[in-house]
């Protein structure tokens, strides 16, 4: 018999309606894996040392992680109008040059595509980044202990309850530059595994994505109980932006998005650039014809 599959994922409610069908055993032929709940820069350090089977990580994190683990084609967070906002005051400008901005991590796609945002609309340059609890950020702007937050998830229904304003939106910058949905959360699964098993995990989650929208109502319980006291509409308003049709297959234009954010990103020198293949399912990634100097946020 195999040994029970490890996975971590965030307590965010995308994932916990993702997997909920998997990790309760509701899958036919699938055992329901180990699941550790993690924030996403937690799970990327996870990557990183290699533990764990299977993780939900961000997209800016693959550079670093594609030797040991393959970007499974279902599972993560693509979409459209849901990119990450930076937040301020209403009664501040709009230039950020030389502004504290307090951000939830330096290890995230949200963090990625806001510095590839900024090169080019901060001229003058950011001041100080000062990283903070997610739920801590909101205050701190609305205080004025910062200048601007750069915020995710639920606060884009949430942020003017603060009293706050949405300077720009990562996703919308995006898209209009390159007409491409946002890369987000990517799940990944260990070469080791082997290509058989790799696939029936990625016929596992295809199955615990349609089942959760079969059954939406089955899930609701085990959301909720991880959702952080967050209001059930929210909730619900968070997995209907966050889970859709790239969830159950990332495809050719989930793939060109993905390949998109870490080229620029390679070209900014925020990311080592990816060899050939890297983000082809199963197969292993060959090192780029040359490296480009890049320090990994990561270190």
């Amino acid at each position: 018999m195999a040994e029970r599959l490890s996975i971590a994922y965030s307590p965010c409610p995308n994932d916990t309606f993702v997997f909920h069908a998997w990790s309760h055993g509701l899958v036919p032929g699938a055992d329901a894996p180990e699941v550790t709940f993690a924030d996403i820069d937690v799970t990327n350090g996870l990557a990183e040392r290699g533990e764990l089977d299977v993780l939900k990580v961000s997209y800016a994190a693959l550079p670093w992680v594609l030797d040991e683990y393959t970007l499974l084609p279902c599972g993560g967070a693509l979409g459209r109008g849901c990119g990450p906002l930076v937040l301020t005051r209403p009664d501040s400008g709009d230039d950020l040059s030389g502004r504290t901005v307090a951000v939830p991590s330096e290890r995230s796609t949200a963090y990625l595509l806001f510095r590839l945002w900024a090169a080019k609309a901060v001229p003058g340059g950011l001041g100080r980044i000062v990283v903070l609890p997610f739920h801590e950020i909101m205050p701190a702007v609305r205080d004025g202990r910062v200048d601007a937050g750069l915020v995710i998830h639920e606060a884009r229904f949430t942020y003017r309850n603060y009293g706050l304003r949405s300077l720009a939106d990562m996703g919308e910058a995006w898209e209009r530059e390159t007409g491409l949905p946002i890369p987000l959360g990517a799940i990944i699964a260990r070469r080791s595994l082997g290509a058989e098993r790799l696939r029936a995990v990625t016929e596992a989650i295809r199955a615990s994505v349609r089942h959760a929208w079969d059954d939406p109502e089955a899930s609701r319980r085990y959301v909720l109980e991880h959702a952080q006291e967050m209001d059930p509409d929210v909730a619900d308003q968070h997995i209907a932006l966050y889970v859709n049709e790239f969830t159950a297959e990332l495809g050719e234009e989930g793939h060109a998005a993905v390949r998109a954010l870490l080229t620029r990103a390679a070209a900014e020198g925020l990311v080592p650039p990816l060899g050939p293949g890297a983000l082809d399912f199963c197969s292993r990634p060959r090192p780029p014809a040359t490296h480009a100097a890049a320090i990994s946020p990561w270190e």
